[in-house]
């Protein structure tokens, strides 16, 4: 098929923090040199910031290294942290609060902010576009284009308009082809055109295999006494303690708004577990429900977060290109943050590109000064101290991993003369069925925790029913004869929005996919003990719709 094509010097894929950062910093590199530099952003989700979930506690420090004016600008940064907690949650009803003096010193909020990051990218697309980036919303990159000597020459634009049964309805629109000298990869956790990069180039050769948690978020407007602006809550432990791990917040936010999260890591062993329902029964917790009790659930989502760190970070430029923020993995999860590590990894990324392209450079090439850009960083230096933390966690348990943490962070200063590896991929964890108890979750009370379709609906999510199913299986027979065998298939409970079900039907069991139900997390090629679920992007536009996220 003929498409038509638009020229750019830089496609960025993905409107977050990371790609948003490279758009704004090579539009200032452009007006210094009094060279044009066009640049264009695609973001699959219906506008900037609808796909965007975080928790958030922003490190804004960054800023200063963008735009020298953000304090003085509308920025949506209006809470700042005015107080932290840290519990350990011994049980379903008991806690203990740690000490300040006990926590690793990169868990300390002091002057940053808690914050929308939907609405940061916001502000941030609105800098961009003042200074001429072409953003489009509601269009998806769906694959990938190279030239002729292999390297990226851009991007296809999904086409629009296709039926279930792969035929053009009345409404179909073709995609078009984005070409660029050079295209950047700001899709976030496990971005799909990210993963056959790394694949395609071998760019995690060396690397331990990457690592991911998944994170859901509900924001709760709560009575007014309840309230405390500004207040930080994070807690481990409970309901965490069956093979499983992760960890819990709680953000005071403005508008007597409170954002309650739960983190649940994704190596976990017991297939039976539901990440969902880990997250309905930590919101009983007396520590959590005593700012939750009276309050009206506002939103609900939830997302797949890179955290393999510096140890599973992949090479991050290829010919034609560079992966950047989330889509590589540049999350400090000693801080629980990675929106400041995004958005400086992009700032690399467009002096890298913007240097060449203001010297004459031809497109296609490997930007290999941009490893050397990155190791001189202070993005680099951040990870490099915050190496070992999640190996430990992963290793030695809540309790010894996080002594041995405290030690590393606050007695070495993240240099401690050891790096610790966790090399077993978070899908090849899943034990058998067999080999552990089903978990009896209580039911929701409709008053702290909820079901799954209520809370979908609550994401505002909305996908064409008549498209190409965007959850490709390799093998279809391997979710009865595989993984409901072995595994008693776990997509049915590691998926947060019911997604996938087995059903009996004539006295089988069938494997459905709801794919109109899906908000985009990614679990489920995460996770799936087979690797047969593959996710690629719906049709532009679709998928969760968050307002303040």
């Amino acid at each position: 098929m003929e498409r038509e094509s638009m020229e750019f010097d830089v496609v960025i894929v993905g409107a977050g923090p990371s790609g948003l950062a490279t758009a704004c910093r090579l539009m200032q590199i452009s007006k210094d040199a009094e060279k044009e530099i066009t640049v264009c952003v695609v973001e699959k989700g219906s506008e900037v910031g609808a796909h965007i979930l975080s928790g958030a506690v922003f490190q804004p420090d960054v800023l200063d290294e963008l735009f020298d004016d953000w304090r003085d600008s509308d920025i949506p940064l209006t809470t700042q942290v005015t107080h932290d907690d840290i519990y350990l949650l011994n049980s379903s009803t008991t806690s203990k609060l740690i000490p300040n003096s006990l926590v690793p010193k990169t868990m300390h909020n002091e002057g940053n902010y808690i914050i929308s990051a939907g609405n940061l990218a916001r502000w941030l697309a609105n800098r961009a576009e003042a200074m001429g980036v072409e953003i489009f919303p509601g269009f998806a990159a769906s694959e990938l284009l190279f030239n002729d000597d292999n390297s990226v020459k851009g991007i296809l634009i999904g086409d629009m308009g296709v039926g279930a049964d792969g035929q053009p309805k009345d409404s179909y629109m073709p995609g078009m082809e984005l070409h660029a000298k050079y295209t950047v990869f700001s899709e976030g956790c496990r971005g799909h055109l990210g993963k056959q990069l790394i694949e395609k180039y071998h760019l995690d050769n060396g690397k331990t295999p990457q690592h991911y948690g998944l994170g859901f978020k509900e924001i709760w407007k709560v009575p007014a006494e309840q309230h405390e602006l500004g207040k930080v809550v994070h807690t481990g432990g409970w309901p965490l303690n069956n093979g499983s791990s992760g960890g819990g917040f709680l953000y005071h936010m403005e508008d007597n708004q409170v954002a309650v999260g739960l983190i649940v890591d994704l190596n976990y062993k017991n297939p039976h577990l539901s990440p969902f329902d880990e997250f309905q029964r930590y919101k009983t917790h007396p520590v959590i429900a005593q700012y939750l009790t009276g309050g009206e659930r506002i939103t609900y989502g939830a997302r797949a977060i890179t955290k393999g760190g510096l140890n599973s970070l992949p090479k991050m430029s290829f010919p034609g290109g560079l992966i950047i923020g989330c889509n590589a993995g540049t999350l400090n999860f000693s801080k629980i943050k990675g929106i400041h590590t995004a958005i400086k990894s992009g700032i690399v990324a467009a002096e890298t590109l913007g240097e060449g392209l203001i010297a004459g450079l031809e497109g296609g090439k490997d930007l290999d000064c941009f490893q050397t850009r990155f190791e001189e960083s202070w993005l680099h230096k951040e990870l490099f101290k915050s190496r070992n933390f999640g190996p430990a966690l992963h290793k030695f348990g809540t309790f010894v991993g996080g002594a041995f943490n405290f030690i590393d962070q606050n007695w070495f200063g993240g240099k401690f003369p050891i790096t610790l590896r966790d090399t077993t991929p978070d899908y090849a964890n899943m034990g058998l069925a067999s080999d552990y108890a089903k978990i009896d979750y209580p039911k929701p009370d409709g008053k702290l925790s909820f079901d799954k379709l209520s809370s979908v609906y609550l994401s505002n999510t909305y996908h064409e029913e008549d498209q190409l199913c965007h959850l490709k299986l390799k093998d279809k027979s391997i979710p009865i004869a595989v993984n409901l065998v072995k595994f008693d298939e776990p997509a049915q409970r590691y998926c947060p929005a019911g997604v996938y079900e087995v059903v009996e039907e004539a006295g089988e069991k069938k494997f459905v996919i709801n794919g109109q139900n899906c908000i985009h997390c990614k679990t489920c090629d995460i996770k799936d003990p087979s690797q047969n679920i593959t996710w690629v992007t719906p049709e532009g536009g679709g998928g969760p719709n968050y307002p303040n996220m």
